[in-house]
């Protein structure tokens, strides 16, 4: 059997915190990965003794807590004017990891230009310098999410960042997705840097522009826009990702982390996350 755990966004259940959690144990996870940017679970509304209280509770039920998603929205640490706030909040969120006894913030951070003299990549690169070594210090790992940008383009920003509190949240539907990029080819891309995974599929329908994609994303849509007709996410399985090849190259390079379900669509959550689970377990066990 490979070395891999199994764990659930439980957010995707559409249910509170708690309720999640339970829900993630229900269904046979073995960890969780929780959103924590707002509501009770942010770091301004979570005192420490909610947070030993929420540690201890998910402890109680057997599940690690894999990773918390960090991810503050927007166009991510693009722009200068805004990363200021945004690099102090993040600070706060891997604060909030050291607490709840996790070692891996996830997030977005934009698009990452592949012409590494535009603003927006000197930007993006000082603020997480900032943060890599914020992180470094507190033992924690701030994880890019792949998705916008090729694999080899964020591997070469990381080599700049060169912070090991700077690492990868391998999404490989959203490099299918969205860049048509290969996840079995980017796992050997990324191998230095993959802390975490999400256990997540998808199809892409037609060429589209990340810059575009990310950008409705975080204005809230473009009118005339319809992501649907670009790419879908679809239930673990269904969709381009080949999980036995990219399974294996997660094994080949040594990850022994989590294999996190996300559902970000889809009308029965619960019932995909359970498959997801079902399917993966299988896989692993070949």
């Amino acid at each position: 059997m490979r070395p891999f755990k199994i764990g659930v966004m439980s957010d995707s259940f559409r249910l509170p915190p708690r309720e999640g959690v339970k829900k993630s144990k229900e269904v046979g996870a073995e960890g969780i990965q929780i959103y924590v940017v707002s509501g009770e679970m942010s770091p301004e509304n979570l005192n420490a003794a909610g947070r030993k209280e929420f540690r201890e509770f998910c402890a109680g039920l057997g599940l690690e807590i894999s990773a918390l998603c960090g991810d503050l929205g927007g166009h991510g640490f693009e722009r200068a004017g805004e990363n200021v706030e945004k690099v102090r909040r993040s600070k706060l969120i891997v604060d909030l990891a050291c607490d709840l006894g996790t070692k891996v913030v996830t997030t977005h951070i934009g698009v990452v230009p592949e012409n590494k003299t535009e603003e927006k990549y000197r930007n993006m690169l000082a603020a997480c310098r900032e943060l890599g070594a914020y992180a470094e210090t507190k033992g924690v790992t701030f994880a890019i999410e792949t998705g916008p940008e090729i694999a080899t383009t964020l591997k070469s920003f990381l080599d700049d960042v060169a912070s090991p509190g700077i690492g990868v949240n391998l999404d490989p539907a959203n490099l299918v997705m969205v860049t048509g990029d290969d996840p079995v080819k980017s796992v050997v891309t990324l191998k230095d840097y993959i802390v975490h995974t999400h256990a997540k599929d998808g199809v892409k329908l037609a060429p589209c522009d990340p810059v575009q994609v990310y950008g409705a994303f975080a204005d809230g849509g473009i009118e005339g826009f319809d992501m649907g007709k670009l790419f879908n996410e679809v239930p673990l399985g269904e969709g381009q990702v080949d999980w036995d090849a990219y399974l294996a190259a997660l094994d080949r390079i040594g990850f022994k982390g989590f294999l996190t379900i996300e559902r970000e669509v889809g009308e029965k959550p619960e019932a995909d996350i359970s498959l997801a689970l079902r399917f993966l377990r299988k896989k692993i066990s070949l």
